[in-house]
């Protein structure tokens, strides 16, 4: 009999410590929404840094001279080189002397491929705004303007090469923070191709 009101004890303790679980997992929900919340938010700290430390910003960045030399604008980080910035005559002399050159913030570049102007990286429609992750993803690893298969490659001085093996997460991370980022409407200038250096 003893054995029995043992088992019928044990019985009835495994069934509450189950009700207590399954009450417990239903009032998880917020719990774990409020942990993938978090994981959002790591994953877009961890692309801030990763582009930080990718050095995207000394491109894609307008800056203005400060005390210690050039310094990013806050309020234009990673916006692309100003679509009102003019470039200077210097450009067809300094090709004709053999000369690969830098515009003063480095938004802009010459060399044999032409001028090149750094991409707007904001979340604005003139920026990434409406791309989709496959796009960046290509533009990243497969060096396609706007991210599209059929497009021209991207000029230089954008390191695209380095990036072909990048791990799916960093890419994501570094896409989901560039959507977080303020949008600044920037249409940056399309490349001037050599044959019209001339021109400028």
């Amino acid at each position: 009999m003893k054995k029995i009101h043992y088992a019928i004890v044990a019985i009835a303790l495994f069934s509450t410590s189950v009700l207590i679980g399954c009450t417990a997992n239903s009032e998880n929900p917020a719990k774990t929404e409020k942990v993938a919340v978090k994981s959002e938010e790591a994953i877009i700290k961890r692309g801030e840094y990763l582009v930080g430390i990718m050095g995207c910003q000394d491109c894609h960045s307008p800056k203005r001279m400060g005390a210690k030399g050039p310094e990013i604008i806050p309020e234009l980080h990673l916006s692309g080189h100003p679509a009102d910035q003019p470039i200077g005559k210097v450009v067809p002399e300094a090709l004709k002397n053999g000369w690969m050159l830098f515009g003063p913030d480095g938004t802009a570049s010459v060399g044999p491929w032409g001028v090149s102007f750094s991409a707007n990286l904001t979340s604005d429609a003139t920026g990434i705004g409406t791309w989709s992750y496959e796009q960046f993803k290509t533009a990243l690893t497969q060096g396609k303007s706007k991210g599209l298969a059929t497009a021209r490659p991207l000029l230089p001085p954008m390191p695209w090469v380095n990036y072909t093996n990048m791990a799916e997460e960093d890419i994501e991370a570094v896409f989901k923070y560039l959507k977080s980022t303020k949008p600044v409407k920037n249409a940056v200038p399309a490349p001037i191709p050599p044959d019209k250096l001339a021109q400028l």
